[in-house]
This record gives structure tokens, C-alpha cells and sequence, in this order.
């Protein structure tokens, strides 16, 4: 039996999986909130514990960087290794992975009703393709065919420098030096950076916050998806400007990964804000940010963008995990 967990800043989904299923077909499945606990065996007991199931081998895929067999959370107090988890959850083995890279690895599998085409283009078999993921945090990876499959690959990119591109980006850009620190992509594109975005618009733009939503904000526990859903639902200018700022850097980091990985096998956005926001980014001015390269602007039209739907680190880190457990190769 195996153990698959996909860990981020905001939640854990975890799932059970026997030698025989395929990775859209858990024996069982809960998510958890991440913040609510202090490591991850509390919640992976929790959850053994509640659906009554043993497991002898668990693979997770966490949102930071895994290097030699330990990870930090980036948005999480949490230090990780396989070897203390596998001691501390009674199991055989455990393994970790970049969350983008259990992403990636879910690409070449996703089904049809997986995915939501926001640009056509113009495919080349075996190109390479981008994976951008903004939720709690801005991740990012890539995957490059080798000659018979396509290889995923982990980054960081998403703490690389924010690059703004319209004057009202680079009042951002300033606003958030005056907060001191480096500015990364993910400070502004992101769970996090969305209420960035809204302060700054706020504060240094002077776009009027009224009463209701101020109200609403203060008391949601979580301010960004509040953000997203009064301006989803047009309820306050200033949410939608941030939210219309916000798919903008989107549109432009994407841009940049696609270029600098030459997509033209497609470029994927996943992550926990894509299916909220999904209306907006079907609009046309996802595709114009993504496109605005100068020279270079045609070959950005034929890249093809799609929209994931389903939580596809958890396929991901789950078909390593069953090609792995049944001797498959990966």
C-alpha cells in the first residue's frame, strides 16, 4: 500500500494507493489545512488514523526545493527528510520531490477533462514544455524530451527577481523595495502577493476600498481568496484591478519561462488559483500580456496554453510512486 501526499503552504492532500491502481484512483483521499499542524507525520497519522488503512511506502511532493533528500517548506515551518520520515512513520521508504516536479511529471498523463485550452498554437512534438503554478507560492518546472520520453525537471524560478513591465508594475515593484527585502516573482504573484497588490494599489495608487469589503477582509481567514471573489463577482473596483494586475504578471512570468525554455511543446498553468480565476484568464488579456515579447511576439502566439483543472501534483507524485512500488521503469 502506498502513501501519497502532495504538501503545501496552504494544504495537504493526502491519498492511499494500492499496487494496482492508476494514479487518478486512490482507495482513499483528505486534505488537510497545513498551518493546523506542526509537521507532517501529525497529519499523515491523523489521517492513517481516521481512514484505517496501513501503508508500507510514501512518496510526497512539497512545495521547496529538495536537495539531497531534505527539503524546507518555502510557506511552511517544516523540515523534512526521508530518512526521519520513514523512521518516524514506521515505513519502509519514503521519498521526496519538488511539488513542480510531481506536477511536470503529471503532464504526459492528463486527461482531456484535465485541462482548459486558453490558446491553441501551434504544438511541435516533442518540444519542450513550461509548468508555471501560482498558489500559495509561485512555482515552476519543465520537462525536455531526451529522445523517448519527456524528463521533468524542478526550479526555483519563482523567487527569481520580479520583472515588471508597464509603469504601473514598476510602482509596484518600488512600493514593495520600500517593505524591504528582495522582490521575487512570488511576492506579487501568488497567494501571497495578491494582498501586495491590493495595499499597494491601494495605499500608493489611491483606488477607493470601501467599507464592505475592508469589513470582509478583516474578517476572512483568508484575504486573498476573498480579494479574488469580490472581483470575480465585480463587487469592488479595487479587487478587480488588483486581480487584473495580478493576471497580468501572470501572463508576463509565463511569457518569460516559455521563452526561456523554448515551449513550443505548450506551456501548462496549474496551482490553487487557476480554477478561481479561470474566467479571467479565458479573457483576451491573459494572451496579450503573454505575448508582449517585442520581436518575438509572433512565435509567443503559436505556443500553445492550457489551464489545469485537477490537482495534478498529486497524479504526478502518485505515478512515480506506483511505477516505482511495482518495478516499473521511470
Amino acid at each position: 500500500m502506498l502513501l501519497v501526499g502532495d504538501i503545501g503552504g496552504t494544504k495537504t492532500d493526502l491519498a492511499i494507493y494500492s499496487s494496482e491502481s492508476d494514479a487518478y484512483s486512490p482507495l482513499a483521499r483528505k486534505q488537510f489545512h497545513s498551518g493546523e499542524y506542526a509537521s507532517l507525520q501529525a497529519i499523515v497519522r491523523q489521517f492513517l488514523t481516521d481512514v484505517e488503512m496501513s501503508v508500507n511506502q510514501a512518496t510526497f511532493d512539497v512545495a521547496g526545493p529538495v536537495i539531497d533528500k531534505r527539503v524546507v517548506a518555502t510557506n511552511l515551518p517544516w523540515a523534512m527528510d526521508e530518512d526521519s520520515l520513514a523512521a518516524d512513520l514506521n515505513l519502509h521508504s519514503v521519498h521526496l520531490m519538488n511539488d513542480l516536479e510531481a506536477v511536470a511529471r503529471a503532464i504526459p498523463i492528463l486527461r482531456e477533462s484535465d485541462i482548459v485550452p486558453l490558446n491553441t498554437g501551434e504544438r511541435v512534438p516533442t518540444g519542450a514544455i513550461a509548468v508555471i503554478a501560482p498558489g500559495t507560492g509561485l512555482g515552476e518546472s519543465f520537462l525536455v524530451w531526451d529522445g523517448s520520453r519527456y524528463v521533468p525537471q524542478s526550479s526555483e524560478g519563482g523567487h527569481a527577481n520580479f520583472a515588471p513591465t508597464d509603469n504601473d508594475q514598476i510602482g509596484l515593484l518600488e512600493y514593495m523595495l520600500t517593505r524591504g527585502g528582495h522582490v521575487s516573482v512570488e511576492r506579487v504573484c501568488s497567494g501571497i502577493g495578491i494582498p501586495n497588490i491590493y495595499e499597494y494599489l491601494r495605499d500608493a495608487e489611491r483606488i477607493e476600498e470601501t467599507s464592505e469589503v475592508a469589513r470582509k477582509i478583516a474578517l476572512a481567514q483568508d484575504h486573498t481568496r476573498t480579494i479574488i471573489d469580490s472581483a470575480v463577482h465585480n463587487e469592488s473596483r479595487l479587487c478587480r484591478a488588483t486581480l487584473d494586475m495580478f493576471v497580468s504578471i501572470l501572463a508576463g512570468e509565463a511569457g518569460n519561462l516559455a521563452l526561456k525554455i523554448l515551449a513550443t511543446g505548450g506551456i501548462y498553468l496549474a496551482g490553487g488559483l487557476v480554477l478561481p480565476i479561470l474566467s479571467v484568464l479565458q479573457g483576451p488579456a491573459f494572451m496579450r500580456a503573454f505575448t508582449s515579447k517585442g520581436r518575438l511576439s509572433e512565435l509567443m502566439k503559436r505556443i500553445p496554453v492550457h489551464a489545469i483543472t485537477t490537482n495534478a501534483a498529486l497524479v504526478g507524485a502518485a505515478t512515480y510512486a506506483l511505477r516505482n512500488f511495482t518495478g516499473g521503469r521511470d
